[in-house]
């Protein structure tokens, strides 16, 4: 079948509080995409620890072939007890996503998973088990392309609680508000967004709870395809190219104007550069049948790497990060495909020193251009994208 998922989080910290008690592992095996949500009791320092040592236990133990009744056994050994309350734990939520379509989750406490399906919500069987004591709902089925399953932590239900909301946010009314949102064609990262500025909005700005969404959609495949870099010996401008362009299924995007005029030379296709400068420190981009992007090299890969930085450490994910991401420029362009529509990337980087950018001298290691490609490998691998880099 092979299933290819798009999965993310957003989280939104107590207010007043600089440390989120909840906790997203996003996990990759072979066979199968993981995706924990832990939230710690309380708020701040100790629930980031409870929740951080419950998401990190259960995916080291999950990933090692432990047993539910394992993992859950560990965790209530593990984790320190609560003075006040005198109990010791962190709800959680596991979701694991097979390549041949199978899943398997499973809930403790915290708010039922969301599944959409068709566009309507389909409602998850309650198989409780109960595990040290502890009722956990533990359920297997199987998911096709344009699925979407949203795990939440109780921040959630819970926005606008002697606010806005008497009672906080129903899960019911949550459901239906992403069945809303994905009437559009919708990323992961923006639907998580949606629903995380809905439950501020309800707060009034001052989340009373932890509060973290995280969504897996099933999608196809795409690939994508990055070539940066003129290769050190000219005779192998053809393999580069060559490799660069296999995968028809595969989006394809030039950064550095010598890599576009070689692919131009190669594929005897024409080169035009647009003359519309809607950033003034990001160069414009270019155009070839064919090739999705062409942008300009350094100063744009620069631009790209900030912004996906940004992304993966989950700062500011807010209307004007978006906004950023939707700019008519190279790199938010190239940012956009990277972080929205892509589930793998293959990068295709020239090793030849640009003497325009950097000192001849310098060591292959030390080259602007290829600390930037070691950078944006690191972002994207953090997104849990898998990234492979030929050198030339």
């Amino acid at each position: 079948m092979g299933i290819t998922v798009d999965v993310t989080y957003k989280s939104l910290n107590k207010y007043s509080e600089i440390l989120c008690g909840d906790t997203v592992e996003l996990l990759k095996t072979e066979d199968s995409d993981v995706m924990i949500l832990a939230d710690g009791m309380g708020s701040g320092v100790k629930a980031n620890i409870l929740s951080t040592l419950t998401a990190k236990i259960l995916g080291t133990m999950f990933l090692n072939g432990a047993t539910l009744e394992e993992c859950v056994e560990t965790i209530m050994q593990t984790l320190p007890i609560c003075q006040i309350r005198q109990v010791a734990y962190a709800t959680f939520s596991i979701l694991q996503v097979f390549n041949n379509g199978e899943a398997y989750l499973v809930e403790y406490d915290n708010p039922r998973c969301i599944f959409i399906r068709d566009g309507e919500v389909i409602k998850i069987p309650r198989n409780t088990r109960v595990v040290q004591d502890k009722e956990i709902n533990e359920f297997r089925f199987t998911v096709k392309k344009g699925d979407a399953l949203i795990l939440l932590s109780d921040g959630t239900i819970h926005a606008g609680v002697g606010k806005s909301m008497t009672f906080g946010w129903p899960w019911k009314d949550i459901a239906e508000f992403v069945v809303r949102q994905r009437e559009h064609a919708i990323s992961s990262i923006r639907l998580a967004a949606a629903v995380c500025e809905e439950c501020d909005k309800l707060y009034e700005g001052k989340p009373g709870d932890d509060t973290t969404v995280a969504v897996m959609q099933i999608i196809d495949r795409r690939p994508v395809h990055l070539m940066t870099g003129p290769p050190v010996d000219r005779d192998d401008d053809e393999r580069i190219i060559s490799e660069f362009m296999k995968d028809e299924t595969a989006s394809r995007i030039v950064s550095g104007g010598t890599s576009a005029t070689i692919l131009s030379r190669e594929l005897g296709r024409p080169l035009k550069v647009s003359m519309d400068y809607t950033d003034p420190e990001i160069p414009p981009i270019a155009y070839m049948d064919g090739i999705e992007l062409v942008t300009e090299g350094v100063l744009t890969l620069s631009r790209v790497v900030d912004i996906l930085n940004r992304f993966v450490e989950k700062k500011d994910l807010s209307y004007d990060f978006f906004k950023e991401l939707d700019k008519n420029n190279g790199a938010s362009m190239l940012a956009k495909i990277l972080i929205e529509d892509c589930t793998e990337l293959n990068l295709y980087v020239g090793k030849a020193i640009n003497s325009a950018y950097q000192n001849p001298g310098l060591p292959f290691d030390l080259g602007i251009r290829q600390n930037l490609v070691r950078q944006l490998k690191t972002a994207v691998e953090k997104m849990g994208k898998r990234v492979t880099v030929t050198y030339y």
